[in-house]
């Protein structure tokens, strides 16, 4: 799709840092090239290339003709041919997407190599800024044996990879990175023809799934992203800031591994997560847990046999620990050929217990049979000690060189990973346990109408419940299926918990928390099922001690919800029944925070205000109560569900919400972003402890000029936000016909239809905003290119209040206020930063051909105007706080990126809408669906999020 230039020189190569990337890009889309020609012949090239050049021209250009020149040209495609196009223009999206996180890892080595002062994310770096600041190694070492940082893996509707593609792409980048070492004439011709073999195979794999993603498939998908890097990249990581740790404070620093605890540790939603997706259930949970177990369990038995490879060491010529020998001893391995090999005769033993142990844990075989029979290991703690027991012989006795290798890996791993590789969250809406309590309630003859009583009784009620000795539920009384299942669903967690460890499932996420009964419910609904226990002063007849399993999260998603967050925190925690079970989980108590829903509801400036106010109410709180707050953010990929870069984004959090803990979820098709490359992986990994760190320890300003600095800033963007509200809702929910617009105007409905997640994309059969699940309602927006949540609000709250002012005098205050948010700010610059890069990413020209699906001529117009008309205040205000001639001025490289690629994600835009117009035409007049033209609008959907990464 490119063609051939010449190989640049080691001193063109130097002036232009980019150039091995747009080398990389050319070649691979020459590449793919060769591959249309030789698999749909050279007039499908020739047309390709046509509609290429057309696009490039029309976006450096940006002329009328060069549009309509393009326009004309995609219309007289056949459906064969727009198919050809589609699927060349995607998969140039996804080499590119390659290309570009290879020259990042490229650049990264070039920095390292060069002996550069760390890099601003690295670890290093921030070590070093804290010992700028005077904060002490004693602090430091405290953080890591105390934080906790967990990436939670979630399955969402907008993953359109396949993983047959993912591994293919996989490949193609290894061999792309393989090319930056010197290699012979013969070893490039070798890769070459590689390269060439999996974008053949590329072009030869289907890109879509012709049926439905079961929850099954999504956790096949998320386990992949383990195998290729967390499960060697993340104790790697611990390796890497051992080193760091010991470099910065030498001498109070030992240097073992062992001053690390696992402090981070991986989170999934998938199997676990019920909220409106009736495909999870307590089978899906113990099917989770199954093939968690079985992908570590399989690292585990690989890593210990090859471990029993290497350490051929010998007693005749050193000796061991006794420990090292009474496992040796143990060992079904009774071999005279190594009988004077102690390590491998113990790995032997150690490869036998785990073998046994993963079948009892439901692995459905071992790949490689063990020497003899041995008993399980009853919990991962004692399969690390077995490892240790290793370490310290070999660090006792010469060996410890030995250990770094692949033993420290393993051992890590394992403190990591235990045996059930990932804590698996437990989520359902707070509608559905009223529903199953009503119906408990009423069965066993306590309260006829739960479900009706005012909050107080509720919580009266609840209360009362769980103080008494006696359950709800009888095994003689018939309930309805969703009580059974909800019921069910608990029960298989206490199951899960006991045969995986209790790091296994230890959360409980209630969705749509509006109350304090809403938390309270789940406490007895834990009781009822074994996972809350009680004990019982039958004498003094009153409760004594409990303990509780999971610990329940509220989840604030709304603009109201997050507005009330502190208040039903401070109700619950003014309980002293739930207060001692807070005091039993460490006197932590986590709350998770929906970013999502909050902008769908409220708009962009307005969520993020509120999620940031709702921090600081939080941290205040907890503070006075003496508790301590882990914070779960809910951020997705895109800018509009929280998305953006996560380092900045936590330096940007309010003072003292990190405090060494943090969840943060990582959705759909942000994983392969960031994970399917184990190097980028790292990486990610590296910038959010990093961050964390930073958060947690850098000393925030005080006194009482910085405060009065703040509350006016925190009086500005109140008032900021109430205008961006008011307009945002304007458009959204209260223009009529609105959400014929969006329906029309995006691929939404087309969107549906694709299988792309287990997850309904609307909670309702209705064509309400307010129904539709806000991730489908971000990912339409992407679509068509206007990324309407990610900016909507912005310009009519910022030139609103600087009009507003009396006088001159005071709109030139108004605006220096801005602009000082802007630069001493950090939660508002990196507001700002965000919908710079969205406003980057978004494309008027395109997105009127898709307001051109409108049926309506006249709303078409009125809306897509407003649309507009917005637009353009949005990118007026924010480059007059920011002082920025462009867009993505600060950020160069991606600005480069966004210039390279949208050329070629042009064509699939037109396209899209072509196909859709010929698509809905079909099923208005009631002919049979042309299954092509629905594949084509598919196979766009995935070039398009392809193309838009983060703003998919």
């Amino acid at each position: 799709m490119a063609k051939h230039t010449r190989t640049p020189s080691r001193t063109d190569q130097a002036a232009d840092k980019d150039l091995p990337l747009k080398e990389d890009i050319r070649m691979l889309g020459r590449l793919l090239g060769n591959v249309l020609r030789e698999q749909e012949g050279d007039a499908v090239y020739q047309v390709v290339e046509t509609v290429r050049q057309t696009a490039v021209r029309f976006r450096r250009e940006s002329d009328a003709q060069s549009g309509a020149e393009l326009n004309k040209l995609l219309k007289k495609l056949t459906r064969d041919q727009t198919i050809s196009v589609v699927r060349a223009f995607s998969y140039f999206s996804h080499l590119a997407n390659i290309a570009e996180d290879q020259h990042h890892n490229r650049r990264r080595r070039a920095h390292l190599l060069a002996g550069s002062a760390p890099q601003q994310g690295s670890v290093a770096f921030a070590l070093s800024k804290l010992d700028s600041a005077g904060v002490p190694g004693s602090a430091v070492r405290n953080f890591f044996s105390e934080a906790l940082i967990s990436p939670v893996l979630t399955a969402h509707p907008t993953e359109v990879q396949r993983k047959s593609i993912l591994d293919a792409e996989r490949e193609i980048a290894r061999l792309l990175a393989e090319r930056d070492m010197p290699l012979t004439p013969k070893e490039l011709a070798r890769n070459t023809g590689l390269l060439q073999a999996y974008v053949a195979t590329l072009w030869q794999t289907r890109m879509l799934r012709y049926s439905k993603l079961t929850v099954a498939d999504e956790i096949e998908n998320a386990l992949s992203y383990y195998r290729i890097t967390f499960l060697k990249e993340l104790p790697g990581l611990y390796d890497d800031i051992s080193a760091e740790i010991a470099a910065q404070y030498p001498q109070r620093h030992s240097g073992s591994q062992a001053d690390l605890p696992p402090f981070v540790q991986m989170g999934s939603w998938i199997g676990g997560d019920r909220d409106g997706n009736p495909n999870v259930n307590a089978d899906t949970m113990r099917h989770a847990l199954v093939r968690q177990s079985t992908a570590i369990f399989d690292f585990y038995l690989e890593e210990a046999h090859a471990l029993g490879a290497e350490l051929s060491i010998s007693t005749l010529l050193v000796d061991v620990s006794p420990a090292l020998q009474a496992l040796a001893d143990a060992s079904p391995d009774q071999s005279d050929h190594r009988a004077d090999e102690p390590y491998r005769r113990a790995l032997i033993g150690l490869y036998a217990r785990l073998a046994a142990t993963a079948r009892t844990l439901g692995a459905a075989h071992v790949l490689r049979q063990e020497v003899g029979g041995a008993a399980p290991y009853a919990d991962a703690a004692e399969f690390t000690r077995d490892l240790q027991v290793l370490v310290d012989s070999l660090r006792a006795n010469h060996g410890a060189v030995l250990i770094k290798p692949r033993l420290a890996t393993l051992k890590r791993a394992a403190e990591i990973f235990g045996f059930h590789l990932a804590t698996l969250d437990m989520r359902q809406s707070s509608d559905v346990h009223e529903r199953v309590l009503t119906e408990l309630f009423a069965r066993a003859m306590v309260e006829r109408d739960y479900g009706g009583l005012p909050e107080q009784a509720k919580v009266d009620l609840l209360l009362s419940e769980l103080d008494k000795p006696r359950l709800l539920y009888s095994p003689y009384v018939q309930y309805s299926d969703e009580t059974n299942s909800e019921l069910g669903v608990l029960r298989a967690a206490r199951d899960i918990r006991d045969r995986y460890g209790d790091r296994a499932i230890r959360n409980y996420i209630i969705s749509h928390t509006e109350t304090v009964s809403d938390l309270l419910e789940v406490l007895l609904l834990q009781k009822e099922t074994g996972l809350l226990r009680i004990e019982w002063d039958h004498v003094a007849g009153s409760p004594g001690n409990a303990t509780l399993d999971l610990m329940v999260i509220p989840l604030f998603e709304t603009i109201p919800d997050l507005r009330c967050a502190a208040d039903i925190m401070e109700a619950l925690l003014a309980l002293p029944q739930a207060r001692r079970l807070v005091a039993g989980k460490g006197n932590l108590q986590e709350v998770m925070l929906g970013y999502s829903d909050s902008n769908k509801d409220g708009g962009f400036l307005t969520s993020n205000w509120e999620l940031y106010k709702a921090e600081t109410r939080l941290v205040d709180l907890f503070d006075r109560a003496g508790v301590k707050l882990r914070l779960f953010h809910g951020r997705g990929g895109t800018v509009g569900r929280g998305g953006g870069p996560s380092y900045d984004a936590i330096l940007a959090q309010p003072a003292g919400t990190v405090n060494g803990q943090i969840r943060l979820t990582e959705q759909g098709e942000i994983i392969a972003s960031k994970f399917s490359n184990p190097e980028i992986g790292r990486r990610n990994l590296e910038l959010l402890v990093a961050a964390t760190l930073e958060a947690s320890l850098m000393p925030h300003e005080t006194g009482s000029k910085h405060a009065r600095r703040l509350a006016e800033f925190e009086r500005a963007m109140e008032e900021l936000s109430d205008r961006a509200y008011r307009a945002y809702r304007n458009l959204v929910y209260e223009t009529p016909g609105f959400a014929d617009y969006f329906f029309a105007a995006t691929p939404i409905a087309e969107i549906a239809e694709l299988n792309i997640g287990s997850r309904p994309a609307s909670r309702k059969s209705t064509r309400r905003i307010e129904d539709l699940r806000a991730i489908p309602w971000g990912f339409s927006w992407g679509q068509c290119r206007l990324l309407l949540p990610g900016w909507y609000g912005f310009g009519s709250a910022v030139s609103s209040w600087l009009e507003e002012g009396g006088d001159a005098k005071d709109k030139v205050r108004r605006l220096s206020t801005l602009r000082a948010m802007f630069k001493e700010w950090p939660f508002f610059a990196t507001l700002l930063s965000n919908m710079d890069m969205v406003l980057s990413k978004t494309d008027l020209a395109v997105a009127s051909r898709y307001a051109e699906l409108v049926p309506d001529r006249r709303l078409r117009n009125s809306i897509f105007k407003r649309i507009v008309a917005e637009h353009q205040r949005s990118g007026d205000c924010l480059s007059l706080i920011t002082g920025a001639k462009e867009r993505l001025e600060g950020n160069p490289l991606l600005a480069r990126s966004i210039k390279n690629r949208f050329a070629y994600l042009d064509p699939l835009n037109h396209l899209q809408v072509e196909l859709i117009k010929r698509h809905r035409a079909t099923t208005a007049d009631g002919r049979t669906m042309d299954e092509r033209v629905r594949r084509g609008i598919h196979l766009s959907i995935n070039g398009i999020a392809a193309g838009l990464r983060n703003t998919g």
